[in-house]
């Protein structure tokens, strides 16, 4: 009976002992069943991963804004090269280049020979002594002649530009006011003159309404330039016609009643966004960059959308702008301007680096993002597929 009831014992001890050891032994495989699916886990991770897809995405859009940046800087830099090659006469290079150079005594003696124009009355008429010209209509309302109220870098410009507006233009009267002209009318009445004369009145002009070259002494227009679809200017381009006269300085502020100057006036409305190009092939192949004309320094014209003047030679025309004195339009030395043209290609080009660094960093990150995106959508799907498996 002690032995059976020892058994026993140790049989209900036993079985009292097999009981919890099946419980814990199926707690354990539930235990390691649900640690695969501990909501908590789940939850750690899927924030760990949506964190980790939105640094990526705020790491790309850094990027983005960075070579936005860059693209604009580039664009300025770009502009401020031009205006200084500009400013320098680095564009002119045709060998069609004459060293004999109009001064602007030169152009009155070629507007004298035409004796029977308003101009030539005017020339004339200013050589007189002071005493005489105090109440005569030309000194009085007449501001000038086309030809002698600007000047350009050198010879080959200069009859570039003076054929493009042709001699009747660059014989013109400039009138402030209306008034001068109906004052030259009755003086021509008086002293009736053989050649039509063309008489430009500012205050009838519209003038150029947008912004001014930043710090600059001639007060050129800020006129957006062409732009290729990758943000560059078309090869040749050199710039507007209406930016390439030098005015003299009084005549560079307030000269019509309104207040404006003669390049926003004047020059604005005899050449509009007229583009100067360095060749017929450059400027040919602008074409679709090009809205109001434009003209090559090796002799190509375009008046108009579809109007082409392309001979090799301009023809006669001997009333021309003078020829601008060396460094007349320089506000600084030539040198000074030649050393910043070139600490700004140097920007340009670390410029164009660090967007090249910038677009590598962007691949990069574009690509860890869509990797850690379609992490993200597995490990969900795994997670949905486990949530609807019942623990045996």
């Amino acid at each position: 009976m002690q032995s059976n009831g020892g058994d026993q014992r140790r049989m209900s001890i036993d079985g009292e002992m097999a009981s919890p050891l099946s419980i814990n032994s199926r707690a354990l495989v539930v235990s390691e069943h649900v640690g695969q699916n501990n909501p908590f886990s789940n939850v750690n991770h899927s924030k760990k991963l949506e964190d980790d897809i939105k640094k990526l995405g705020q790491k790309i859009k850094h990027h983005e804004d960075n070579i936005k940046y860059l693209k604009n800087l580039m664009n300025k830099l770009d502009d401020s090269i031009l205006d200084m090659q500009v400013s320098l006469g680095k564009h002119h290079t045709s060998s069609t280049i004459s060293t004999n150079e109009d001064t602007e005594e030169d152009t009155i003696q070629h507007i004298l020979r035409y004796e029977k124009s308003a101009a030539a009355l005017l020339c004339r008429t200013k050589s007189k002594p002071e005493s005489e010209l105090s109440d005569n209509p030309f000194t009085k309302h007449v501001l000038g002649i086309v030809a002698t109220l600007g000047k350009v870098d050198d010879e080959n410009l200069s009859r570039l530009l003076s054929k493009f507006l042709g001699i009747e233009t660059m014989l013109a009267l400039v009138c402030k006011t209306y008034e001068g002209f109906k004052a030259l009318e009755a003086y021509n009445m008086d002293m009736p003159l053989d050649d039509r004369s063309l008489v430009i009145c500012l205050e009838n002009l519209r003038p150029y309404t947008g912004e001014f070259l930043a710090d600059d002494p001639q007060q050129r227009l800020d006129i957006l330039k062409p732009k290729l679809i990758n943000g560059e200017t078309p090869p040749g381009f050199l710039g507007f016609a209406v930016n390439m006269v030098f005015i003299d300085c009084t005549n560079l502020y307030g000269v019509s009643k309104s207040g404006y100057n003669l390049r926003e006036t004047l020059f604005y409305n005899l050449f509009s966004t007229l583009q100067v190009y360095r060749s017929r092939k450059d400027m040919i192949n602008a074409l679709p960059w090009i809205s109001n004309g434009a003209v090559s320094l090796d002799g190509g014209m375009i008046r108009s959308p579809g109007v082409f003047s392309l001979g090799p030679h301009w023809g006669d025309i001997d009333v021309k702008f003078p020829c601008a004195p060396k460094g007349l339009n320089l506000h600084e030395s030539y040198y000074e301007v030649e050393n910043r043209m070139k600490e700004t290609k140097w920007k340009k080009d670390r410029a164009f680096e660090d967007m090249q660094t910038e677009q590598a960093l962007l691949d990069r990150a574009r690509y860890n993002y869509e990797t850690k995106k379609q992490e993200f959508v597995a490990y969900i799907a795994q997670s949905s597929f486990q949530a609807t498996q019942v623990v045996p």
